[in-house]
C-alpha cells in the first residue's frame, strides 16, 4: 500500500497516547493507572461515573431484555470447546435467512445486545441468530496461546457452520478481530461464499496494516515489551494481575469511553456493558492475540467476497481502527456498500444501533432476493444489483 493511501492516524490522538490508551484498557490497566498517577484524576473520573450514574437513573438505560436462546457447544478442529447460542424468530415459523454474528478482540457475544434483539423481530425476511464467543473469550473453553490466531478463528468459525448451520443460506455478521475472522474463512473456504454465504457485513474492521492508523507503534505486537512483561505476569501470576486490573477499574473505565465510544455522553450502561467484557477476558488470552493482530492482511480474501452482498461500516470517531479501513475495505469490492456512521466510536454497533440495523435490515432484504434466486439457478449464477442504496456510500475504488 502506498504512503497516500495510507490510513491517516487521527490527528487529535498522539501515538503515545493511542500506545497508553489500549495498554491501559486490554493489557489490564497498569500502563494507565501509572500514566494517570495522582488520585486527582481518580476522583475526577469518579465524579464523572457518578454523574453519569445520577443521569442514567432520570433517563433509564436502553438496553432492555434480550430474547432467550438455546446454549450449546461446538468443538472446534482442534477440540476446543465454542460456546455458542441461538435464537429463533420471535414470531415464529421458517426462517429464510440465518444470520451469524461474531464479535471482536476482548469481547464476546453480548456485544450484539441490540442487533440480536432486532433480528429476533424481523418478519421480512424472518431470521434465525446464531451468536457464539471466540476461543479463550466469553463461555469458550481456553485453549494454547499458538492456537490464538486469526486464521484458526477462520477455521473456528467455519467449524460452526458445519455444525449449527448446516444448511439454508448464511450472512456473516463480524465487528473488528470478528470482521478479520470471516476474511480468514473467505481465504479458507472460498467455496462457501460462492454457494451458500449469501452476504457479509464487516464492522469496524481492517484487512491489514492494522497499526497504520490507529494501533500505532506496534501496541499489541509480540514484539512489545509491554505486552511480553504483562503475558509473563498474566501467566505465572494472574492472582497479582487481576488485582492491578481491579485496583485501576476506575481509570480503564475512562479509557474504555474514551476509545470505545466516540461521544463522551454514550450511555453509561453501554460503557459499562463493554467495560465488565474486557475485564472478565483473562489477560493472558488477550496477549495471546498479539502477534495475530499486528501481522493480520488479508486483502486478497476480499475477492472471495465478489458474490455476496456486502456491507461494510465504521464509525468515524473510531480511535481503534479509524474509518479510513472501512473505505479500504470498500474500495477493493466495487459491489459494497459503504456506510459511515457519523460520530460513532469503535463500538458502533451499540453507540448508533440505529442507523447501522437499518442498512443492515436492507442486506439482508437483498440476501433473502438472491437467495431466492440462487434455488432456481445454479451456484454463482445470481445477477448482480448495482444501483445506490439510499443513505449509503458508493465506495470508490483506488488506484
Amino acid at each position: 500500500m502506498s504512503a497516500e493511501h495510507r490510513p491517516r492516524q487521527p490527528h487529535h490522538l498522539s501515538p503515545g497516547a493511542v500506545a497508553g490508551a489500549v495498554a491501559g484498557t486490554v493489557l489490564g490497566g497498569a500502563a494507565a493507572a501509572g500514566a494517570v498517577g495522582a488520585g486527582r484524576a481518580r476522583s475526577r473520573i469518579l465524579r464523572q461515573r457518578e454523574r453519569l450514574s445520577e443521569e442514567e437513573k432520570a433517563h433509564p438505560s436502553m438496553l432492555g431484555l434480550v430474547p432467550a436462546g438455546r446454549e450449546s457447544s461446538v468443538a472446534a478442529d482442534d477440540g476446543v470447546r465454542l460456546s455458542v447460542e441461538e435464537v429463533d424468530p420471535v414470531e415464529g415459523g421458517t426462517p429464510e435467512l440465518t444470520v451469524v454474528l461474531v464479535h471482536g478482540f476482548a469481547l464476546d457475544r453480548k456485544c450484539w445486545h441490540f442487533q440480536r434483539r432486532m433480528l429476533s423481530e424481523l418478519t421480512e425476511p424472518s431470521v434465525r441468530t446464531v451468536l457464539y464467543d471466540q476461543r479463550r473469550h466469553g463461555r469458550s473453553a481456553q485453549a494454547g496461546a499458538r492456537s490464538c490466531t486469526i486464521a484458526q478463528l477462520g477455521a473456528d468459525l467455519d467449524a460452526i457452520l458445519r455444525a449449527v448451520v448446516p444448511e439454508g443460506p448464511i450472512v456473516l455478521v463480524g465487528h473488528s478481530m470478528g470482521g478479520m475472522t470471516i476474511m480468514a474463512l473467505a481465504e479458507r473456504n472460498p467455496k462457501l461464499f460462492r454457494e451458500r454465504i449469501v452476504g457479509v457485513s464487516l464492522l469496524c474492521t481492517s484487512a491489514g496494516e492494522v497499526m497504520a492508523g490507529g494501533l500505532k507503534q506496534a501496541v499489541l505486537s509480540h514484539r512489545n515489551p509491554t505486552v511480553n512483561v504483562l503475558g509473563r505476569i498474566a501467566h505465572w501470576q494472574p492472582a497479582f494481575a487481576d488485582r492491578v486490573r481491579r485496583a485501576a477499574g476506575n481509570v480503564i473505565w475512562a479509557f474504555v469511553q474514551g476509545l470505545s465510544f466516540g461521544d463522551r455522553s454514550t450511555d453509561p450502561a453501554l460503557v459499562d456493558l463493554v467495560d465488565r467484557t474486557i475485564a472478565s477476558t483473562p489477560l493472558d488470552a488477550l496477549t495471546s492475540f498479539a502477534n495475530t493482530l499486528s501481522t493480520h492482511n488479508r486483502r486478497a480474501a476480499l475477492a472471495g467476497l465478489s458474490q455476496c452482498e456486502v456491507l461494510v461500516a465504521g464509525g468515524t470517531r473510531d480511535r481503534m481502527i479509524p474509518y479510513e479501513h472501512s473505505e479500504l475495505i470498500a474500495a477493493e469490492m466495487p459491489h459494497a456498500e459503504l456506510l459511515p456512521l457519523e460520530g460513532a466510536g469503535h463500538m458502533a454497533m451499540l453507540e448508533q444501533p440505529g442507523e447501522y440495523d437499518a442498512a443492515l435490515l436492507e442486506l439482508l432484504r437483498r440476501c433473502t432476493h438472491r437467495s431466492q434466486v440462487l434455488r432456481r439457478l445454479r451456484p454463482g449464477g445470481a445477477p448482480r444489483t448495482d444501483r445506490p442504496r439510499r443513505g449509503l456510500r458508493r465506495p470508490r475504488r483506488r488506484a
